[in-house]
């Protein structure tokens, strides 16, 4: 319905930007990284919006990117993250690293972002994987490669956790380590019994 609006900021609070377009006064969702971008009070702000209607609300949120924006969108097709859940994610890595993160199947760097344990994490990367690939490209979403022990560590948490460890002996036990996948699941496997 809101491509963006363009208005003055009136003020902000700790999760949301009011905005005067208009005459009207819109209420906007931000992250708090969106929010770190506002400029002063008083200036004029643009923000790219997607608007929510539920039961029991209707809501703005805002991006300061197109980019930011794209990356929401795809993020709240997933089952299972809702809009907040969506922000929080933005909260926590910039859309290229999230963009790479999906590419590289980085679930442990997705899970950084509050509310969001393995499983969702991994659910994500396995929808949007895809998608991730075609679209970031036209968008001109710079997917910075992460370091290879970082995209390693991750592909060892999943091999624990298909081993049945929970995500967080998984973290633990692969904290810290480097090498190969193999010689992290080995190390990690090793840390996991002297533990048990």
């Amino acid at each position: 319905m809101y491509a963006y609006i363009k208005g003055t900021l009136e003020f902000t609070t700790q999760q949301e930007a009011i905005v005067e377009a208009g005459g009207v006064g819109y209420r906007i969702f931000v992250s708090p990284k969106t929010k770190s971008r506002l400029p002063d009070t008083g200036r004029e702000v643009k923000l790219y919006t997607h608007f929510v209607v539920r039961e029991d609300a209707m809501e703005l949120y805002g991006f300061s990117s197109a980019e930011e924006l794209f990356v929401y969108e795809q993020l709240i097709s997933v089952s299972g993250v809702g809009p907040k859940v969506g922000l929080a994610i933005l909260s926590a890595m910039e859309p290229n690293e999230f963009v790479a993160a999906v590419v590289t199947n980085d679930v442990t760097a997705i899970t950084k972002a509050q509310g969001v344990g393995a499983k969702l994490a991994a659910r994500i990367v396995l929808e949007l994987k895809d998608k991730m690939q075609k679209e970031s490209a036209e968008l001109d979403l710079e997917i910075i490669s992460p370091k290879e022990d970082v995209v390693d560590a991750g592909e060892a948490v999943e091999a624990l956790l298909a081993l049945g460890y929970t995500a967080a002996e998984a973290k633990r036990a692969v904290s810290g380590l480097s090498g190969s996948v193999e010689e992290i699941i080995s190390q990690a496997l090793k840390n996991l019994m002297r533990r048990g």
